[in-house]
């Protein structure tokens, strides 16, 4: 059992300037306890080995209690209730904190995503596969985020059993956007909310695709219902084909700009479905081997997501990165030697291109500017 001093001592590893989740595992591995390694920390700064430095004991004891104070509690990496799924991600969060019934998130989990400005219809859809999906006996899980995600836990919601998980870009006790203030608390009162950040943290924009990828990693299978090309759920999608979980998507007319990211992903291998039975027919069946043929670019598939955690990048960099790329395709290796930046930075500032419609991926790992130059 994990022992009040060393819960606190995990906390403050891993809010320590420079060490994000992956540094953080290696230090626990390294050193055995949370504690030995923040003793450990001015000896390897003594030795070059990384600028590494304890974070202050009493903004930790704040965050503490602020996390008390949201009626939420911590989750690590290594106890026995934290999700079995997500935990197989290489990338998981070492800490996570939850207000709600954790035991959802034991039970089969599907992903459903999509549009923020989604149409009537497919708001509608993603509220009946939602309900669709919890009467089958699954765990919804989504973002929050206004259009298909609100639909899908309000979905799930509509039952008694209320088997939905919101992840959330912001702290526990931050509600994004706004208008769900109602539905992010009804979600921490009856099912399962979840966050990475610490508590007070407002969403940024690399923020997000952290949080995507516990949405995938949560879930047997991502349902994508209406996205356009450069979307957020398109990168939650690539994330769950790289943890070898199952990608579906619902197709649309090619008229509308809104359905083209889903007719992309079922063009490049996503399985296509039309009803919640079927969704419930293939992640039934799931034996770790996906039955969709969901080609991850190698771009994704050679970065570690979690670095995006802690990678710190504006929008000065995003803009330095923007003026690198031309029409021409370049590959990521080469923007990071030009660049000057961490992997990591670059990663993220072509996240943020990606998801305003700036860039392109392209097979071998080589992204280009989308548009006129």
């Amino acid at each position: 059992m994990l022992s009040q001093h060393e819960a606190f001592a995990r906390i403050r590893l891993l809010r320590s300037p420079n060490i994000g989740p992956v540094s953080y595992r290696q230090l626990l591995a390294r050193f055995g306890t949370a504690a030995a390694a923040l003793e450990a920390l001015p000896d390897l700064v003594s030795r070059g080995r990384g600028p590494y430095r304890p974070a202050p004991a009493d903004s930790i004891e704040r965050e503490v209690a602020a996390v008390r104070k949201a009626g939420a509690r911590y989750l690590f990496h290594d106890q026995p209730d934290y999700p079995a799924l997500l935990a197989e991600l290489d990338s998981a969060p070492p800490i996570i904190t939850c207000r709600g019934r954790l035991a959802l998130a034991s039970a089969p989990c599907v992903a459903l995503v999509g549009a923020r400005n989604a149409s009537a219809a497919a708001v509608k859809l993603a509220r009946d596969f939602g309900a669709g999906l919890a009467e089958a006996g699954f765990t919804v899980v989504s973002g929050l985020a206004r259009g298909i995600d609100g639909a899908a836990h309000e979905g799930a919601l509509s039952l008694e059993s209320r088997p939905t998980i919101g992840v959330i870009a912001s702290g526990i006790d931050i509600t994004y956007p706004p208008q769900h203030v109602d539905l992010q608390e009804r979600i921490a009162s009856e099912a399962l909310l979840i966050a990475e950040q610490p508590p007070g943290t407002e969403p940024r924009g690399r923020h997000f695709p952290s949080r995507n990828r516990i949405i995938a990693g949560l879930a047997l299978g991502t349902l994508v219902v209406e996205a356009a090309p450069k979307s957020g759920s398109l990168i939650t999608a690539r994330l769950a084909g790289e943890a070898g979980r199952e990608v579906m998507a619902i197709p649309g007319s090619p008229l509308d700009a809104r359905a083209l990211g889903c007719n992309q992903l079922i063009r490049e291998g996503a399985v296509l479905v039309q009803t919640p039975e079927e969704v419930v027919e293939l992640l039934q069946s799931f034996t770790g081997a996906p039955r969709s043929r969901f080609r991850v670019s190698e771009s994704a598939a050679d970065f570690d997501y979690a670095e995006l955690a802690t990678a710190e990048w504006d929008g000065a960099g995003t803009e330095a990165i923007a003026a690198l790329l031309s029409n021409a395709p370049v590959a990521v290796d080469e923007l990071i030697r030009q660049s000057g930046a961490s992997a990591a930075a670059v990663h993220m500032a072509l996240l943020e291109l990606e998801l305003s419609g700036d860039l392109e991926r392209h097979e071998g790992g080589l992204v280009r500017r989308s548009g006129p130059q």
